[in-house]
């Protein structure tokens, strides 16, 4: 992301200067009565951005600079007020586009952001990214053409969400990518540029990745997140915490939000070091870091860092944050930053340097320019917005989140049809609870129920909540209705899980079972269903007790479906029939432990005994675990690893070939690990280093190759470096070496570093 972008091409600068020509013309048309008509360098499409910018910044008064910095949040403290004396409408800081825009009036629902994870796939979240900024910045078109600027109308989002996924009960585990810091920064990167788009000078909308850092729990159990100090250690702080947002950075995103919580007794939202040292001088990264909602403010209200808004405000803005997420205008530090100024605390040159970068992103909006000469200007909310081919599309994606847990005796697929079918449970026809936190709202004529949905694979088909009101809080528990319902039955599906009242932003959960009498609802479908298969769908983000169901032989098929959203009920309906090749492969993106003994206590933020990377512990099942209808081999890697001897900063490359040796058309996630055999330093016990999704016919077979640089091989003491030793790289559908597996192999291959500790600095590289 460079601040400075030269037009290149003679005929590009024409057609520029022409436009914008026409644009002083048209600027009555655009901006509201009463603006001045007169135009400005800045205005101006043939300078760089940087001379435009420098324009801009250079015609405002310390007041306006003030509260463009200052009204970044929601409520009454958005949006950035217009600036009528050149001409400058106001801006919407606060969007959320995390699957589909939420809390913006109709939009296409995708699945919740933890589901998309376990696509394992780059373009799934590439396609969900870009289908959602098209219809954010229609209604943007829209809303602006009619002058309205409040919450969620803009087209700077607050998205995606990449923390870590390091306790199973934090109430937003939903809206991350999973615990592995890898897979989040290769996701992020896509949604990025998804979002974005790919035109030369304008982006579509702009990313703002988040928490930035170290933010994964407590939202409220055991203590607050808005004061809570996340002790980490800074070898877990390179190696877990900062590697996804770097690939953000990497990625071009123009926002960050700097998190709730202090970092080893600094917020991070006062943190120079996180917001200066790493993000901006080690990362290159020239974008705008806005806070979480009250977080500048919560440096002095919460953490007791500081002791007025005056010293709060010089703290934040020195630190790097540039945009107040405060919730009202009436309680926010950044209103005081004229009397730090004043006072000696911040300097006129930093005030300067922050408000350049939110000025900077609304030009490549294009907020400045000609409409003309932006093609996304054109966007139609009634041509985009739950469009057939988003809907389409977010039954495509919703197959692809789907993880089959278990399928004894191969229930599914169907073979025919059922005569009698029976759905229950609280999620079997509550469309709300199916979409989680974060979603759009809503619209039941675009969605489908998994009743609604799996109703056509039957001749009749029954239904019992079995919890009043189908509350999945299920404190109310009607017996009889699960028993009436399944009376009969030739097949049950049982429809249990969590839903945002149980699990969200400002709840986590307090244990791992299921909530209220749903474990008890699932034993009385098994007794009911008297040896008639039963089929647990699953319907939560942190994982959830179900060793009973695991182990007993009459739950024959269990699917963590997470939060499907809208396209629930048909993405179902073409899993069960395998209609066009719907053969289940989401790959779970955290590792569900098989209890809490498992697991460290929420508020140790070490990584020690956490995740598959650090756990040696027997999960109920681990990270990158998915069934198939089919079955793939894996193969040719062991002597395809070259060269087997190499010297720190060289590069391997390794080859492996996945066949379908079944007779069903299927996806296959082909996952990559490193493991560090014999090194001096500390390392994961393995790493996820590459992974791609592929389709094969029954009998196909495919060459994968990857290469493995530096980057994958180094580890952190105090600074990034690559040691000798023996490394193994495993390749399959996969991790190596586990109890709870799946069918197929896992292949292997081996190579050597030769020579001393490096660092990786040495090798040209800065870190993952």
């Amino acid at each position: 992301l460079a601040l400075v972008t030269q037009i290149k091409a003679n005929t590009e600068v024409s057609m520029a200067k022409f436009l914008g020509d026409v644009w002083v013309l048209l600027l009555v048309c655009f901006f509201p009565c009463g603006l001045p008509q007169t135009t400005y360098p800045f205005q101006n499409t043939s300078l760089s951005w940087q001379e435009r910018v420098d324009d801009l910044v250079g015609r405002l008064t310390m007041e306006e600079i003030i509260l463009q910095m200052s009204r970044g949040g929601a409520r009454d403290n958005g949006p950035g007020p217009a600036i009528p004396r050149l001409g400058i409408p106001p801006h919407q800081w606060n969007t959320e586009c995390l699957r589909g825009e939420g809390n913006a009036g109709p939009a296409t629902s995708f699945p919740q952001a933890l589901g998309l994870a376990a696509t394992f796939s780059t373009e799934v979240i590439h396609a969900v990214a870009e289908a959602t900024s098209i219809e954010v910045r229609a209604k943007y078109n829209n809303y602006t053409q009619h002058q309205q600027y409040g919450d969620h109308t803009g087209i700077s989002c607050f998205s995606p969400v990449i923390n870590i996924m390091r306790h199973p009960l934090w109430g937003r585990n939903q809206e991350t990518y999973g615990e592995d810091p890898y897979l989040s920064g290769r996701l992020a990167q896509s949604f990025v540029s998804g979002l974005q788009g790919d035109h030369p000078r304008y982006i579509r909308a702009n990313a703002g990745c988040k928490h930035f850092d170290v933010h994964g729990g407590p939202e409220n159990i055991p203590v607050s997140r808005f004061s809570f100090d996340a002790k980490v250690s800074v070898r877990d702080w390179h190696m877990t915490f900062l590697p996804q947002f770097q690939k953000c950075v990497e990625a071009g995103t123009y926002s960050i939000m700097c998190s709730y919580n202090s970092i080893r007794g600094v917020p991070s939202c006062a943190n120079k070091e996180l917001l200066t040292d790493i993000l901006r001088d080690t990362w290159g990264f020239h974008g705008y870091v806005v806070s979480d909602a009250d977080a500048v403010e919560n440096i002095m209200k919460q953490h007791h860092y500081t002791k007025s808004f005056e010293e709060t405000a010089a703290a934040a803005v020195n630190a790097g944050t540039n945009l107040d997420l405060a919730l009202t205008k009436w309680i926010n530090a950044y209103n005081h930053i004229d009397k730090a100024v004043a006072d000696g605390m911040i300097s006129n040159q930093t005030l300067i340097q922050r408000v350049k970068p939110l000025f900077y992103t609304r030009m490549r909006l294009g907020e400045f320019d000609p409409p003309q000469m932006n093609p996304y200007s054109k966007l139609n909310p009634t041509e985009v917005v739950q469009s057939a081919k988003h809907r389409e599309l977010a039954v495509e994606v919703a197959l692809k989140t789907f993880v089959l847990l278990k399928n004894n005796d191969s229930v599914l697929p169907l073979s025919g049809t059922v005569s009698t079918l029976a759905v229950v449970g609280p999620f079997a026809d509550n469309l709300d609870a199916l979409y989680g936190d974060y979603a759009p709202i809503p619209q039941p004529e675009y969605s489908s129920t998994p009743l609604q949905g799996l109703s056509g694979l039957a001749g009749k088909t029954q239904h019992g909540a079995g919890c009043k009101g189908s509350d999945p809080a299920c404190d109310y528990y009607e017996q009889e209705e699960i028993k009436m319902a399944i009376e009969g039955a030739d097949m049950v599906v049982v429809c249990l899980g969590t839903g945002a009242g149980i699990e969200a932003e400002s709840h986590d959960r307090a244990d791992l079972s299921l909530p209220g009498k749903q474990l008890q609802l699932l034993k009385d479908a098994v007794s009911f269903a008297s040896s008639k298969p039963v089929v647990l769908l699953l319907f939560n983000a942190g994982p959830v007790d179900i060793s009973w169901a695991k182990e007993n032989d009459a739950v024959q098929v269990i699917v963590e479906c997470f939060f499907p959203a809208q396209a629930t009920g048909e993405a179902l309906r073409r899993m069960f029939l395998n209609e066009k090749n719907a053969s289940p492969a989401g790959r779970l993106p955290f590792t569900w432990p098989a209890s809490m003994d498992q697991v460290p206590p929420m508020v140790d933020y070490t990584m020690d005994g956490r995740t598959y990377r650090y756990s040696t512990s027997d999960p109920l099942y681990p990270f990158g675990f998915g069934l198939s209808y089919t079955q793939f081999m894996y193969d040719y890697l062991y002597d395809h690893v070259q060269p087997t001897t190499i010297k720190p900063c060289d590069n391997v490359t390794a080859v492996v070939r996945v066949t379908n040796i079944g007779n069903i058309t299927g996806d296959e996630v082909v996952q990559f690990y490193l493991a560090w055999g014999n090194s001096s330093l500390p390392a994961p016990i393995r790493q996820l280093i590459n992974f791609t999704r592929v389709n094969l016919t029954p009998n196909q077979e495919m060459f994968v190759s990857v290469t493995i640089t530096a980057k994958e091989m180094a580890v952190y003491t105090d600074q990034w470096v690559v040691s000798p030793g023996g490394m193994t790289i495993f390749a399959g559908g996969q991790q190596p070496l586990q109890n709870t597996a799946i069918v197929s192999n896992v292949a292997y291959g081996t190579f050597s570093i030769t020579g001393d500790v490096t660092t990786l600095k040495s090798c040209g590289q800065i870190g993952p």
